[in-house]
């Protein structure tokens, strides 16, 4: 029997833990905010209004820290995140979510809903809430 499941959104699935942190801070800094709050990614935020945010995950810190062969206390945020930032909107279908993660290969972004952010979605979210399978 084929089974189809019900429209989920990204605000549905989502962690409701967002950090923003400033992008001087260094990758040090980053992992302990990030061991300390348990998340897997921390948010950078925009130096004034005309500019976009940026995101850090555990890869860049793999290749902009211990594949440069830096210690963690010398590499700043802003020299090993991603930006522009990739959100989604609160009210995405769950499955366009994970179409546009495996398209882009990015892994999590923050759900964003009248211009702010309001939470984490991740691939595993969708999986693990059982939403895909």
């Amino acid at each position: 029997m084929n089974k189809k499941k019900s429209y989920r959104s990204a605000k549905q699935v989502m962690s409701k833990r967002v950090m923003l942190v400033d992008g001087m801070a260094t990758a040090k800094e980053a992992v302990d905010i990030m061991r300390k709050e348990k998340v897997g990614s921390l948010v950078i935020k925009k130096r004034y209004p005309e500019d976009t945010y940026g995101i850090v995950n555990i890869n860049d810190f793999i290749k902009g820290v211990i594949l440069q062969d830096k210690t963690s206390e010398e590499v700043n945020l802003f020299e090993i995140m991603t930006k522009p930032v990739i959100s989604v909107p609160a009210d995405m279908d769950v499955r366009y979510v994970a179409s546009l993660f495996i398209n882009t290969g990015i892994r999590m972004a923050p759900v964003e809903e009248n211009g702010e952010y309001i939470g984490m979605v991740s691939l595993s979210d969708l999986i693990l809430e059982d939403l895909l399978f």
